[in-house]
């Protein structure tokens, strides 16, 4: 498993925070935390919060990653590795806001194409 594939079956080796995190860029953390903002209805994530590795590699998390994502919490309970694992991945709620606007997420996890 490669383990730059996040739970919902982002990239995170093409992420902007994890991209900031290993170029120290705190213009692109910024504007992630804002854009991350608006994506989620929140104004709790903040620039210092973009540190990140990826979401199943060891090392730093975001705040998100670590206490806000429910579908990283999901996969935690039920001990997947990600959503392909889930037979409800294809009616799923929480996994829908995350695949809805990046179809490559959507092939990983509905389409098992990795």
């Amino acid at each position: 498993m490669n383990n730059l594939i996040g739970c919902c079956g982002l990239n995170c080796e093409t992420c902007d925070v994890r991209i900031a995190t290993i170029n120290d860029d705190n213009d692109l953390r910024a504007k992630t935390a804002a854009k991350w903002c608006k994506l989620n209805n929140t104004d709790a994530i903040r620039p210092e919060h973009m540190n990140c590795l990826g979401c199943l590699s060891e090392g730093f998390k975001t705040v998100f990653c670590t206490s806000m994502c429910q579908v990283r919490k999901c996969c935690q309970s039920k001990d997947f590795a990600n959503c392909m694992q889930c037979d409800d991945k294809k009616t799923c709620k929480e996994l829908s806001v995350f695949i809805s606007n990046n179809q490559d997420a959507y092939d990983r996890i509905i389409n098992q194409n990795v």
